[in-house]
């Protein structure tokens, strides 16, 4: 196994800074997510760690080695791709077992790996077939299996289940972490899929147009984003966000919404007074933090139903809020319907508030 250390490392594609100036650090045995859109620099990071792109500037070192000028054979990695990139006249075991048959890898030790490897992704029945009478997942766990094998300090996934249909992706993303876990191998992932990312990873970097964005587990990077970019991009169905203004009152400091008007908790108002001097803020809200309800109560205030969506154990509600649209997420059987009033009360110990013009999260 082996700790990955990145320090301020720049990736070029000729004039174009594709990764900048990224630091990030992956303990022995961690289990690493880096989430970002495509062309974030997500995947050229994962490329110079397997030494198939050169780094432009910086450092990266595997434990106290470091490896910039370091041919890809002698790295101690293993690769998986989106691609299984199998080889279609062999069968799973040779396809398997080819990594170490090139190493010159005694018979005897390909078997046990192999049928070891196998037994944890499950498919030791399907050792004797070629991969045209496989499934697309039994392809990627014959491709992960080949990485096995190879009983490497480090594994590298790039997007390996985004092909997959949702189904098996849901049962794959179960699999990979409980690999992970038996083994016990250090792991860096790749992925533009948030929820792989959040339901996998001990750790997540998200990335955006070449830059780590936050660095933390997947409860700090929901709960507590440090940026309106970060939020809007993590979660699902995505944050509510509102233009608003910070009013001072009598001593307090209020949110104020065309809809709705706030008085900001002493701590929140403590925070805003110290690190924000202007008066346009962003709210940000999640839509499993709204209440919605037909009848009026104390807290609340009015909205108009635009659409309901019912998904299986929850309900979807669009809400015109003034000028503005929020998504609500309520029980399945709320009772409102299309074009008629509705009540929303917000959980006040769980938004967020951002800088307008930079976006950077005040609390």
């Amino acid at each position: 196994m082996a700790s990955v250390s990145i320090d301020k490392v720049w990736k070029y594609y000729g004039q174009t800074p594709a990764v900048k100036e990224l630091h990030l650090e992956v303990a022995d045995g961690e289990f690493v997510a880096v989430l970002g859109p495509s062309g974030c620099g997500k995947s050229s990071t994962l490329r110079m760690l397997a030494g198939l792109e050169h780094i432009s500037a910086g450092e990266i070192r595997f434990g106290a080695k470091r490896i910039n000028d370091l041919p890809p054979r002698d790295r101690d990695i293993a690769m998986v791709f989106e691609n299984y990139a199998l080889y279609p006249h062999k069968t799973v075991f040779d396809n398997m077992a080819n990594p170490l048959k090139l190493r010159g890898v005694e018979r005897s030790v390909i078997e046990d790996r192999v049928r070891k490897a196998a037994a944890i992704l499950e498919i030791g029945h399907l050792l004797e077939r070629r991969p045209g009478e496989l499934s697309g997942g039994q392809k990627q766990r014959t491709a992960i299996g080949r990485a096995i094998v190879r009983e490497p300090a480090l594994f590298l996934f790039d997007e390996p289940i985004a092909h997959l249909d949702a189904k098996l992706r849901a049962h794959m993303r179960g699999e990979l972490k409980l690999m992970q876990r038996r083994l016990g191998t250090t792991m860096i992932y790749v992925t533009h899929d948030q929820l792989e990312a959040l339901s996998m990873a001990d750790r997540i970097a998200v990335m955006n147009d070449g830059v780590l964005q936050q660095l933390g587990t997947p409860r700090q990077i929901y709960d507590h984003p440090v940026n309106a970019w970060v939020a809007g991009f993590v979660g699902e169905p995505p944050i509510n966000f509102l233009d608003c203004r910070i009013v001072e009152e009598k001593g307090e400091l209020r949110l104020v919404h065309s809809s709705f008007d706030l008085v900001l908790r002493p701590e929140q108002a403590a925070i805003v007074r110290e690190r924000y001097a202007q008066r346009e803020v962003r709210m940000g809200i999640r839509p499993d933090q709204i209440a919605i309800s037909t009848v009026e109560t104390p807290d609340s205030f009015g909205g108009q139903i635009l659409v309901t969506e019912p998904i299986g154990g929850d309900m979807l509600v669009d809400v015109s809020l003034g000028g503005d649209k929020v998504l609500v997420k309520t029980r399945p059987d709320f009772e409102g319907r299309m074009d008629s009033p509705c009540y929303l009360t917000l959980d006040r110990g769980r938004w967020h508030l951002f800088g307008k013009d930079d976006g950077v999260a005040l609390f």
